[in-house]
Order: C-alpha cells, then structure tokens, then sequence
C-alpha cells in the first residue's frame, strides 16, 4: 500500500462509520427549502450533495479543505526553486485533508511517475482521428479508451465486498491522474506540432513534465503551469464537471467513464471554454480599437458597447462568488511578479487589467449583474498567450488535467462512503401550476 493510499484509509474508514450513524440518527431533519425558480434555473442553490474536497464561499472564493488560494500558495510545497504550489499538494490536501509535508509531495511525485506509462492502444486510437478533431474531444476518446486498464471494473466483474470499492477506485484514480499529462501532452503536438513528440521526464514534477512534453522549457512556464494546474483542480460538487463525474460514478462506473463524462461536461461553452472566450473578445477589442494598447475610456466605451449589443462581457460574473475571485487575484500576482518586472509588459495581460479596473462599475450600474467582479477565466488565457501557447482550443485540455485532481479525489470519497446512486425527484410543469395555486388558495 503506497503511502497516500494508508493515510487515506485511516481517515476513510472512520468517517464513513461516522456518516452512516449520522444518516440512521438525523436522516429527516431538513436542511432547507426551495423554490419553483431554484426548480427551474438549474437547481442553484439547493443542497443535494455532499463534496469533502472544497466549498465556494461567496466572499473569500474558492476553499480547499478550510484553506484559502492565497494561504496555499503560501503553505503548500513547492519545486526546488519554484514558487508556486506543486498541485500533487493540493491533491494530497483534499484527499486527507492535511497539509502535505515536502516528504509526502516527493511521495506522491514519485508515485505517479511510476504509473504514468500509457497503454500504446491510446496513442493508436488517436492517431486514427481525424486531424480536425477537436482537443476535449481527443481527451475524452483517449481517457474512454484507456477504460480496458479499469482495475475496478474488472474487480466488480469478479464480485468484491463494498468496502473494498474504494481500494479499486483509488488503484484507478491514481493511474488515470499520474497517465492524463501524457495524453494532453500527445494531443497537443499531434495537433499543433506536426506529431513532433517529447518523452516524458521522470525527474520532472507533474506540472513541470506537462509543459516539457508540450515543448515549453523555459523555467516560468513550468511555474505558471504549477499554478494553473492547482487553481484549477477544484470548485465544490456543483459545478457541471464535478457533478457529472460524481453522477456516472453514482452508478458504480469505473473513474475512467466517470471522468469522461466530467471532460464532456467540461467542452460545454458554459463551462470550460470562458477563458477561450475572454481571450477573443479582447482580440477583437484590441483589433477594433486599432491596436496596441488602448486607453481606459476607449475600453469603457466597448464594455458599454458590448453591454447594448445584449452580449455579455466575458470573464466577469459569478453564480457564487460577489467578490474579485481569488484565482484570478493569484494570476494577476503572478503576472506582476514575473512577467511585469524591469519594464516588462504584455500587452493582452494590461487590458486584463485595464478591464479589470473599469469594467466593475460599469457592469454594476446596470442593476441587473449581482456580481460585477472578474472569475478565474478572466486572466488564465492571458498568461498562456504570453508564454506562446496560443492555441486557444486546447485551453480547456489543460483545465481538464487539473480537474481531474479534485473530481477523482471526490470520487475516491464517495465511494469510501458509501454514496447512493444519484435519483433526484422530477415533476411537470402542470405539477407544479397545481402547487402554486393550492399555496395560493391557502394564503
């Protein structure tokens, strides 16, 4: 038993005890009531599930087991000579929910090295696509194929006892994660490098070997990828990439169809393709504007000019949050730390910030947007583009790789739990007319 895996077990195996008492013993007490609009509008809001990993506060973002991005990019481990947190920290943290110790990062580093070998059927099945393909769809495909590998799916055939499933889950879930920087990175030079490939380097952390097998050797490239990769890996059950995976691994599929199903949630444009977005509207912003870089009330003027077109203006806005998002903070810090420094300056990551300094009031002023703050997507593709990596459609690839962290260490707790499969009550629209005027003869 690898060393995670035993300090795993010694948190798993009580606490699930601790949640079935606490089913037996408080099953009936409500937590809350809901709306015919919450009902409608995609459940927001409404308590349904349990995730142990993370929760999204309105006010301070995004929390990993209690901790704060800024406290962990503080707290958590870093490479030798790095700066930024190392995400099999963050993974380590939301699994056990303990800070890792350098040792125990090392650990883990190691570990997935040594599982990272990818079945060469993968790498057939890709090569077969067409070279129009799109990348999440690549990523999805080589992730399903990867499926034969499955130790659980296997185990279950055979019959074992349900409080091994999470032995099996995790097997799975450590070769799926230690295997994905691979496969990106194979789908990145297929498509973008004429098939040009880079072998891994076992030395390398699991960010760092993403961005050599990508073909970016420079030291902060590395670094930015260190931090994409952790801010990335997590934002509580609800969210639509989360909840498919936590869904499909409700029925007992393996991590490999569960976390395809999260990746197909993830290609949606309302979800992982924002930064894509952000990106080209300040493309196009630039463009109109004649170039180069403009001035704040000439980007007022196409903010309110966006805003009358009945478009949005993409990368502000949150269903949780109604502060600045500490993620797009951490990208911000990063930018002025590394890349703004003795008179550097990049263009695209200025009118981030040019936006970011008048968009806020003007968005509020309309009196419909209840939070007019910038979200993570804001800033990601911004620092992407000025390292080179320009190749917008395979943004949401790399968001895939982080959130496989967070979505497979949940998945990995529900099954240590025990969760049910997911069946949520449905009613028709005439069920619900019933109800409002029954409430309503009442009043």
């Amino acid at each position: 038993m690898d060393r995670l895996k035993e300090k795993f077990a010694q948190k798993a195996v009580p606490m699930a005890a601790e949640v079935k008492a606490l089913i037996k013993e408080h099953g009936d007490k409500k937590l809350g009531e809901y709306t015919v609009a919450q009902v409608y509008q995609g459940m927001k809001g409404m308590i349904g599930m349990v995730t142990e990993t993370s929760k999204l506060d309105a006010e301070d973002g995004i929390r990993f087991r209690g901790y704060t991005i800024t406290e962990l990019r503080e707290k958590l481990p870093k490479a030798p000579g790095g700066t930024e947190p190392l995400p099999e920290g963050i993974f380590y943290l939301m699994l056990v929910g303990e800070l890792p110790s350098v040792e125990d990062v090392v650990s883990l580093s190691n570990e997935w090295a040594r599982r990272s070998i990818v079945p060469k059927h993968v790498f057939d099945v890709l090569d077969e696509l067409p070279a129009s393909t799109h990348p999440m769809t690549q990523f999805s495909i080589a992730v399903m194929a990867m499926q034969t590998e499955s130790l659980f799916a296997a185990a279950y055939a055979k019959g074992i006892n349900k409080k091994d499933y999470w032995d099996y889950i995790y097997e799975d879930s450590m070769n799926l994660i230690a295997r994905l920087p691979r496969i990106a990175a194979f789908i990145y030079r297929n498509k973008y490098k004429g098939g040009v490939h880079i072998e891994p380097d076992s030395k390398l952390d699991w960010a760092a070997n993403l961005a050599h097998m990508m073909g970016y050797e420079v030291f902060d490239v590395k670094r930015l990828m260190r931090l994409y990769l952790t801010i990335h890996v997590d934002h509580e059950g609800g969210n639509v990439s989360a909840h498919a995976t936590h869904l499909v691994g409700s029925a007992l599929s393996d991590p490999y169809l569960s976390f395809a199903a999260g990746l197909n949630g993830l290609a949606g444009p309302l979800h992982g393709l924002a930064n894509q977005e952000v990106l080209s509207w300040i493309l196009k912003l630039r463009e109109e504007l004649g170039g180069g870089l403009p001035s704040k009330e000439q980007i007022s003027d196409y903010i309110k000019k966006t805003l009358e077109a009945g478009k949005v203006v993409p990368g502000y806005g949150h269903a949780v949050l109604r502060k600045t998002d500490p993620r797009f903070a951490a990208q911000q810090d990063f930018y002025n730390r590394y890349i703004k420094v003795n008179g550097k300056v990049d263009d695209i990551c200025e009118i981030v910030q040019m936006v970011y300094e008048v968009a806020p009031a003007i968005l509020e002023s309309t009196g419909k947007i209840k939070n007019p703050w910038p979200n993570v997507d804001a800033h990601s593709g911004a620092l992407l583009t000025h390292y080179g990596i320009t190749e917008f459609d395979f943004y949401t690839v790399l968001f895939g790789v982080s959130r496989s962290l967070g979505v497979l260490a949940s998945l990995i707790w529900d099954r240590a739990l025990g969760s049910a499969i997911e069946r949520p009550n449905s009613v028709t629209t005439e069920w619900i007319k019933k109800k409002i005027a029954a409430t309503a003869t009442k009043a």
